[in-house]
């Protein structure tokens, strides 16, 4: 799929990367998740998510969370810039428990992109459903729009869109992405339309 996007674009590396991003980003919301996920599935080869999910993630749920924050850290410091990683307490029904994550210190994808809904649309929501449907782990991406800082918590269930804190921002005011709302209200295209668009 990015081939195919970007046999028409002018440029190459993390630029490029974000060029496409801004292509990408054109088409509808689901699409945009729907084709993220497929790029995350690519990375790996099709029988090691089936088999992680019967192998580690079933049996062995804890190992299986540190292991993918590990990895995690590890392989998308060249997307996401410098990570550490650290521990999060998650509030639970029964009490308070801490469980390994992945801080990004200053995002590079949300800077660069300059764009919520990119952000939402092509990082956050596909990488949740990626974990959940695909490893059979549960993963909530936490992305601070005010420094760009972004917690990965793993074994913290993703909340639905409608419930999610990260899915009402407004629109940045350096936006320039097709279809960007303005700092009035809710960035329109982050996990669906605005009401009343």
């Amino acid at each position: 799929f990015l081939s195919c996007v970007s046999c028409g674009l002018a440029r190459k590396g993390y630029d490029g990367l974000i060029e496409v991003i801004r292509v990408l980003n054109s088409k509808s919301t689901e699409e945009v998740q729907r084709l993220s996920r497929l790029v995350l599935l690519s990375l790996f080869p099709s029988w090691l998510p089936p088999a992680f999910r019967k192998i580690f993630a079933g049996p062995l749920p804890d190992l299986s969370y540190a292991m993918n924050a590990w990895v995690t850290s590890l392989a998308c410091e060249w997307l996401m810039g410098p990570t550490e990683l650290n521990e999060v307490e998650v509030e639970e029904d029964s009490g308070t428990r801490t469980v390994p994550g992945v801080l990004v210190k200053r995002c590079r994808y949300l800077e660069e992109a300059g764009c919520a809904s990119a952000c939402v649309n092509s990082c956050k929501m596909p990488t949740q459903e990626f974990f959940k449907q695909d490893m059979g782990l549960n993963v909530t991406l936490e992305p601070n729009y005010e420094d760009f800082s972004c917690q990965f918590v793993f074994g913290k269930e993703a909340p639905p869109a409608e419930e999610d804190v990260a899915c009402e921002t407004r629109c940045f005011k350096q936006c320039s992405f097709p279809r960007a709302g303005r700092l009035e209200g809710r960035c329109p295209t982050v996990a669906g339309p605005a009401e009343g668009e």
